[in-house]
Formats: C-alpha cells, sequence, structure tokens
C-alpha cells in the first residue's frame, strides 16, 4: 500500500476530502473524487466516509483503493510544525 504524505496549505486548516484525492493524484478531477466517495470506496481513519467533501484536517489518514494519504500541518519558516 503506499503511503503518500499531503501537507496542507498554510494558513488553511483543512482540505476536501475530494479535493484531497486530486491533489494527491489518486483521481484526475474533484468530481472523480465525490464519485469515488459516494461509491464507498474512502475512507477516514478506518470509517467509510460518505460526505463528499467531508473536511480533513491534519493528522487523519485517508484511504482510497490501495492509497494511504497521511494529512500533514504546514510547517513553520523555522522547521517546527505550525
Amino acid at each position: 500500500m503506499p503511503i503518500i504524505e499531503f501537507m496542507l496549505a498554510e494558513g488553511s486548516p483543512y482540505i476536501e476530502v475530494n479535493q484531497l484525492l486530486k491533489a494527491t493524484g489518486v483521481c484526475d478531477s474533484g468530481g472523480a473524487g465525490k464519485m469515488l466517495v459516494a461509491e464507498g470506496r474512502v475512507s477516514v481513519g478506518g470509517v467509510v466516509e460518505t460526505r463528499k467533501t467531508a473536511k480533513i484536517r491534519a493528522g487523519q489518514i485517508v484511504t482510497c483503493g490501495d492509497a494511504r494519504i497521511v494529512v500533514r500541518a504546514p510547517e513553520a519558516a523555522d522547521g517546527d510544525p505550525a
């Protein structure tokens, strides 16, 4: 299972799950991400996610197919997590 690390944009506390799938290359578009959620193929923290635009925050793990996405907080300028 490939592990993908995703860093949230600075100043953004979350990313919508469909946009996360697109940003990490798991799917080609946000619409395709919504379809994956609707089909029950996406889980957050081991629980199937049914909300197509669920807010995913730092520390959460999203699984879709064989991809596992670990969401991280943006790092501060000094290299420490924000």
